[in-house]
């Protein structure tokens, strides 16, 4: 079923007084006012106090760390004992961007007082091999290493377990974080979390990376004596980067952080490169072509980076040193692998996109509250980038689990460093959730905690894992429980636009006026322009390149966007679309306004587009050509066309097909010939003589070569793999390549009944393929307009 149409709104926009309006021009003298001031009336900036507190950092008093009250006081007296005693700390931080900021600022903060890498080390789990939060095994390394104190940032509040395991080690912990708190206080010296303080306090939105400083503050008002060699305020870009980057909401205190911390970025970069405080987060900038001015610079540059590295690489400990070294070298070779990483995951995350598009299309979404889908081949990393994006489309939570390389049951192919008490630590999806409409979906997940392994997170984001054999239960009944909730009402994606304004209003003037509500985020969200009747030309689209010029599977369309109201085109981009989408005559477009850096020039970024009359991509048709058992040479369209010459196993295949010649415009030509299918015996022969040589060899294979060798698809392959599993040959995972070696242990039983199912499969796709032979073009046309 296709996504349903998502329904725009624009704002109730009331015009402030005049006094107002001539308020808030005395931030940007340089503009109207009047746009700006529309905004913050909007949002509840009501009065020139407010105001003041609003825009300038200068003029909001922040809040003290001891209003944590004694939690921070009983932090602080074990950090002064530990101090006094010459006690070893160790950080123990999170995979994220909020997390890893977190933990640089415990080491840079804490490093004052406790020697770096003697008396002080970090922490930080394994993203692909380990879950967020404390484990008993790193827990134990620690206690090995004669650790008494452990300090967490930006997790812990809910490892009780792990918590009761540590004291039994002797091991005093001190949690700092942000997350969902427990039923009950948990065992530990202090918890810092400002959950426990009201939710109209100024400190209450804080972040981990902010939990973390409000700490370190603390702790050097209580030994001011204590030489320091940098100050309070050098840590502030690395919290504004954890706040931007984390999904929190920007008010109170977590503006005015955020605000200094952009101030204290911004001057950094404009060092020479060995000047530079942090010249590993003045490489990242660069190489992002960003100056650190901007709170986007952060949220679509830095972040993204940040947070990539443990999507792609599981491990993040080298992140910490990319953003407190002082080794010019050195960073700048951290900041190209981080900068790589990402370029991986912008490819990554396409291609789950894609897959997860053709699951929806499958799906009666009429009936489904929260879509939950899983899929073997999806990289764990990437999925609550893709559960976002879905979530915006559809107007509904969503949750995607990757099964990946549970189908071939091989331990190297799964999380060897599970602490899952289940027997069976294979048979556990792993995932993220991602809420839309304010729906608590942290709440959602939680009335299923009986049939999950673990979870954790906020009200719009969460990570998950549980029993791949409760998915179906799992799916099923988070469904009923927000169907109960909502009591009838249907979910309709929707998207707000807060001020109508004309191409003639787009340019230097507006962004000026638009800067005074940065930095945005949750409650203050980038201002949304609504333009009417417009239209484009001069589009084009291209590949990203990364840093070593090599092209990236990711789109962006480039154009100039015109109206009615001025002879001058405005430029703009729409990341990840290819310029076919576009409409061709006149629509409405939902855009934020933008300054790129690296053109020096005003743009606009495209959020939403669609034709006057209707959207664009049901009114354009795929031509399809059928060529189906003819000669090589078939007669030449007026346009070239999309050649698909390998015969599909499934309508899935084929969407993907009808889907891309869409984008790029061009007819679809059905090229297969009757395929030349060999007996399935044969292809496993064929299997395991591949396995021997490989493992003879030892030269790596992806999945897509040994798919064109053996001629089977991904389920086929799949299964032959377990079955090869038993028979003695061990495959392991070498980046995103295979290793074949062979043992002597052969489970026989297990092994025939692997094959036959193998066996089964490839029938079962060479009668598919056979189907595709001879269907009749009328049902490709009929499968077509209706997707």
């Amino acid at each position: 079923m296709p996504i349903p149409q998502q329904q725009w709104i624009l704002a109730q926009t009331e015009q402030p007084p005049e006094w107002f309006v001539q308020a808030v021009k005395q931030y940007a003298p340089a503009s109207w006012g009047n746009f700006a001031a529309q905004l913050l009336w909007q949002r509840g900036i009501q009065d020139e106090a407010t105001l003041a507190a609003f825009v300038s950092p200068q003029a909001y008093q922040s809040a003290s760390p001891f209003e944590f009250g004694q939690e921070m006081d009983l932090a602080v007296r074990r950090l002064q004992k530990a101090w006094e005693n010459k006690e070893r700390v160790a950080i123990w931080g999170d995979f994220d961007a909020d997390g890893i900021t977190s933990t640089a600022v415990l080491w840079d903060g804490l490093g004052q007082f406790f020697t770096q890498n003697e008396q002080l080390i970090y922490y930080i789990p394994n993203r692909l091999t380990e879950s967020h939060g404390l484990n008993c095994k790193g827990i134990e390394n620690i206690a090995k290493q004669s650790f008494p104190l452990i300090v967490t940032c930006d997790t812990g509040s809910t490892n009780i377990e792990e918590i009761t395991y540590a004291k039994q080690l002797g091991i005093d912990i001190i949690v700092t974080d942000h997350h969902t708190l427990p039923a009950e206080r948990p065992s530990v010296t202090a918890i810092i979390n400002p959950r426990y303080l009201p939710n109209t306090h100024p400190l209450f939105n804080l972040s981990g990376v902010a939990v973390a400083y409000k700490l370190v503050e603390a702790l050097y008002q209580t030994l001011p004596s204590v030489p320091q060699t940098s100050s309070l305020e050098d840590l502030l870009d690395l919290v504004a980067v954890g706040l931007i980057a984390d999904l929190v909401q920007l008010s109170g205190d977590c503006r005015y952080l955020a605000q200094l911390g952009i101030q204290r970025l911004q001057e950094d970069f404009k060092k020479t490169p060995e000047m530079r405080r942090r010249p590993g987060v003045g490489r990242l900038l660069e190489l992002c072509q960003k100056n650190g001015d901007r709170p986007t610079d952060i949220s679509f540059g830095l972040g993204p980076r940040i947070n990539a590295v443990s999507r792609i690489q599981g491990d993040t400990s080298f992140c910490v040193e990319l953003l407190t070294s002082r080794d010019q070298k050195r960073v700048s070779e951290l900041a190209e692998m981080t900068e790589l990483a990402n370029a991986r995951r912008k490819s990554l995350q396409k291609d789950v996109t894609q897959q997860v598009e053709q699951k929806l299309a499958r799906m009666d979404l009429s009936t489904t509250s929260v879509i939950v889908l899983e899929d073997p081949q999806w990289a764990v990393g990437v999925l609550g980038l893709v559960a976002g994006q879905v979530a915006q489309e559809t107007g509904r939570p969503t949750i995607l689990l990757s099964t990946e390389g549970l189908e071939i049951g091989d331990k190297e192919l799964s999380n060897e460093n599970s602490q899952s008490p289940i027997p069976n630590p294979q048979s556990l999806a792993r995932g993220s959730a991602r809420s839309i409409n304010s729906i608590d979906l942290y709440q959602l997940v939680k009335e299923q905690a009986h049939l999950l392994h673990r979870f954790g997170g906020h009200p719009y984001a969460a990570g998950l894992s549980l029993p791949v054999e409760n998915i179906p239960l799992f799916t099923e009944a988070i469904n009923q429980q927000l169907r109960r909730s909502l009591a009838g009402t249907n979910l309709i994606p929707t998207l707000q636009a807060d001020i109508a304004v004309t191409v003639a209003d787009l340019g230097k003037e507006l962004f000026l006026e638009l800067k005074l509500l940065e930095p945005c985020g949750m409650g203050n969200p980038v201002p949304k322009l609504l333009i009417q009747n417009c239209w484009f030309e001069n589009a084009w689209h291209r590949n990203q390149q990364d840093s070593r010029g090599k092209k990236v599977q990711y789109i962006k369309a480039e154009f100039d966007i015109r109206d009615d109201s001025t002879k001058n085109p405005f430029p703009g981009v729409w990341w990840g679309h290819y310029k076919d989408e576009l409409p061709l005559g006149r629509c409405d477009c939902i855009v934020e306004l933008d300054y790129n850096t690296f053109k020096k020039r005003y743009e606009i970024r495209i959020v939403a587009v669609r034709s006057l009359q209707e959207s664009a991509f049901s009114q354009r048709g795929a031509r399809i050509l059928d060529w189906r058992n003819t000669s090589p040479s078939p007669p030449p369209p007026p346009s070239s066309p999309l050649l698909i010459e390998k015969c599909p196993t499934s309508w899935d295949d084929l969407r993907a097909w009808l889907k891309r010649s869409l984008y790029e415009g061009q007819p679809l030509a059905l090229a297969w010939s009757k395929p030349k299918h060999k007996p399935p015996e044969q292809i496993w022969l064929t299997l395991v003589g591949l396995a021997k040589y490989l493992s003879r060899t030892h030269y790596p294979v992806t999945r897509i070569q040994l798919l064109d060798k053996v001629g089977v698809g991904d389920h086929a392959l799949l299964l032959g793999l377990r079955g090869l599993k038993y028979l003695g040959f061990r495959i392991t995972r070498q980046d995103r390549a295979l290793i074949f070696t062979q043992h002597s242990n052969i489970e026989s039983t297990l092994a025939e009944t692997a094959i036959a199912q193998f066996l089964v499969a490839v029938r079962e796709e060479q009668f598919q393929q056979q189907y595709f032979v001879d269907v009749p073009l009328s049902t490709i046309e009929a499968i077509a307009n209706s997707s």
